[in-house]
């Protein structure tokens, strides 16, 4: 099966769950034997183990600027060609990553709807690529806020389009309320161009039910990590929080933090050390000079991962004794805790969201999400006996049982083969 996915690139300087889960997605397709076509939006695909099959469609640096002053005619070649060279590219992914769609609601629009005339200028080099190229039987959307191309696509290409989804609130909610209450109209008069929805948790499947009850076609396909990559039976010597996210506040670095600071005073965990990891944007920065103050009087017991690649994933499990991400959102899935399952490491989590799903036996959750609670639940996990032990069998059943590629691939065959014409 000839399968094209089409994803947005983020420029790859920090851990994206949307970009991830695309990368699982398309590997374990792979791996199954599919040919996968990988094709970017907006920014390059930079990563070596995710890279793009096609050319660089959407291009963000002329996109933006045609949404705010070419909405009428085309852009002229010259500014067109210099503003998509790779050092413009470069320079864009280099400032990308904001979690704000503050000064893109154009732009989001504009994809979600399809109808304005500089996506139709774009789509239709897209889909004309299509056309001459690829003859795929099944185009694969990383979200939808992408919803826009399959209106598109429908209108000329007749090939089944299935979307992911994942998150897209978080993305949405920023704009004015306005522009926010477009957004999901625009989605909802779309949703009729693609043919199946996937999502990642039960619990975010319930979410778009609610939002969009003409929905009726929707799996759960749990994410898949090829589980022989983490597999490690060596342990710190000493308990390791890990911390692998982008390292902003709304994932909650700053409530580990003082968790951590809190236990180190009172002395509650003999030993006890923290690993951060997951890479950041100059957004984050003024952010994070206030976590290494905080952290300055345990900098012995602190380690700081300063770079992200994406082949250092399974390398940070290793040297971690339980992983916690207390995400201030109800967030569908956390991919961190598959990979940290893959590892055979606990989870520490608030009860919120998925992660009562996802997290199962695997680990402890607590409420509220405050850093007391977080305290009192790294030392439960840690200090009563058998608990730890009893959490990582349960880590690895589930990665076996659960968060597999094989089993992924599997489910996203049987989604899209009675689609296929």
């Amino acid at each position: 099966m000839k399968i094209l996915f089409i994803v947005p690139g983020s420029g790859d300087p920090f851990y994206c769950g949307n970009c991830f889960r695309d990368n699982l997605q398309a590997n374990a397709l792979r791996k199954a034997g599919h040919d996968v076509v990988i094709m970017p939006l907006y920014l390059p695909l930079k990563n070596n183990s995710f890279l793009a099959d096609t050319p660089l469609f959407f291009p963000a640096t002329s996109l933006y600027l045609s949404q705010k002053y070419f909405r009428n005619k085309s852009m002229p070649r010259w500014m067109e060609k210099i503003l998509n060279s790779d050092f413009s590219l470069s320079m864009a992914a280099s400032f990308s990553g904001t979690t704000s769609a503050e000064g893109l609601e154009d732009m989001t629009l504009s994809m979600i709807k399809g109808d304005d005339d500089v996506f139709l200028r774009q789509v239709h080099t897209l889909i004309h690529w299509i056309k001459e190229h690829e003859h795929p039987d099944i185009i694969h959307l990383s979200s939808n806020l992408l919803i826009g191309i399959a209106k598109a696509i429908k209108q000329e290409i007749d090939i089944p389009v299935v979307c992911s989804l994942q998150d897209e609130e978080i993305w949405i909610d920023t704009l004015r309320k306005e522009d926010a209450d477009a957004a999901w109209k625009g989605i909802s008069e779309n949703t009729g161009y693609i043919d199946h929805f996937v999502t990642t948790s039960r619990f975010y499947k319930q979410i778009i039910t609610r939002k969009f009850p003409q929905i009726t076609h929707i799996d759960v396909i749990y994410p898949g990590l090829k589980t022989e990559k983490y597999a490690s039976e060596q342990y710190p010597t000493e308990p390791v929080i890990g911390f692998f996210y982008r390292m902003n506040e709304i994932n909650g670095l700053h409530l580990l933090v003082e968790a951590f600071v809190k236990l180190k005073k009172e002395n509650r965990v003999n030993g006890l050390k923290l690993r951060i990891g997951g890479g950041y944007t100059s957004a984050d920065k003024k952010f994070l000079k206030k976590m290494y103050r905080m952290l300055a009087p345990y900098g012995k017991d602190v380690h700081w991962c300063e770079t992200y690649k994406l082949k250092d994933h399974a390398a940070f499990y290793k040297e971690i004794t339980a992983i916690c991400v207390p995400v201030t959102f109800p967030e569908s899935v956390g991919l961190y805790l598959c990979e940290a399952f893959a590892a055979g490491r606990p989870a520490i989590e608030p009860a919120t969201g998925s992660f009562p799903e996802i997290v199962g036996d695997a680990g402890v959750l607590y409420s509220p999400n405050s850093p007391d609670a977080l305290a009192d639940a790294i030392e439960k996990l840690l200090t009563t006996d058998g608990l730890w032990e009893e959490c990582r069998k349960n880590a690895l059943h589930l990665s076996h049982t659960r968060y597999n590629e094989t089993i992924q691939a599997s489910e996203l065959y049987n989604v899209y083969k009675p689609l296929i014409k």
